[in-house]
């Protein structure tokens, strides 16, 4: 649910990874490349002491690969510089990265008043269409969310323009945004859910897009300048 928000090859290497919290009955995956986060926790039966580890990016990679192919349990063993996971026939072990991990906790926003829920494949086609406008260098998409409509645009160096109106249920602030399109797109490709809840703040503010009825999810992107 958060590989792909990882950093690669960022001088910050501790971003370069995962972070993974086991704390009382919680497993937290937490990935950041410093201008997205996506944030995952899920609840088992045991009880852990609080422990915070970063897995390399290679690691999760291969392990998504791995785990793909098996429905069994996992046994997840964590010291001081390494982590070893079993399943199946298969025991992997990786050395843990070094460093601190930017605190996720304050990074995620609360308390916003500007919501809507959207049909996540509605959006993730409106921004698809949009993102052909884009360059590879400037990949900027605008969103105006006004009460009852969201309008998408972009442009190109050849002044071409690409708009597209969708109608929502919002009745909240006017807010004139403007996003890097392939964080968006990288989250709604990656969510299974029907539907998906976005919260504003202002045109600085981060937007928080997470699943509705299910706080176990959540996905921050800071917005770009136009």
């Amino acid at each position: 649910m958060v590989h792909f928000a990882m950093a690669q090859q960022d001088i910050r290497y501790y971003l370069n990874g995962l972070l993974l919290v086991v704390d009382g009955k919680n497993v937290i995956a937490v990935a950041t490349d410093g201008h997205r986060l996506a944030f995952c926790q899920v609840e088992t039966d045991q009880n852990f002491q609080r422990q915070e580890v970063i897995i390399p990016r290679k690691t999760i990679l291969e392990l998504q690969r791995l785990l793909d192919d098996s429905d069994s349990t996992v046994d997840l063993e964590i010291a001081s510089n390494q982590v070893k996971l079993t399943f199946t026939d298969i025991e992997l072990i990786s050395k843990l990265v070094e460093g601190k991990f930017p605190d996720y906790t304050r990074v995620i926003p609360k308390g916003y008043k500007n919501n809507f829920t959207i049909d996540r494949q509605t959006l993730l086609h409106s921004l698809q269409r949009a993102a052909i406008m884009t360059s590879d260098k400037f990949k900027g998409v605008r969103c105006i969310i006004a009460p009852g409509s969201l309008k998408i645009s972009s442009t190109n160096a050849d002044q071409e323009e690409a708009v597209e109106e969708l109608e929502i249920d919002y009745g909240g602030d006017t807010v004139d945004i403007g996003f890097n399109v392939t964080y968006l797109l990288d989250v709604l490709n990656n969510l299974k859910a029907d539907n998906v809840n976005v919260a504003l703040g202002d045109a600085n503010s981060s937007a928080l897009i997470t699943v509705p009825d299910n706080a176990d999810f959540k996905y921050v992107v800071m917005p770009m300048r136009i």
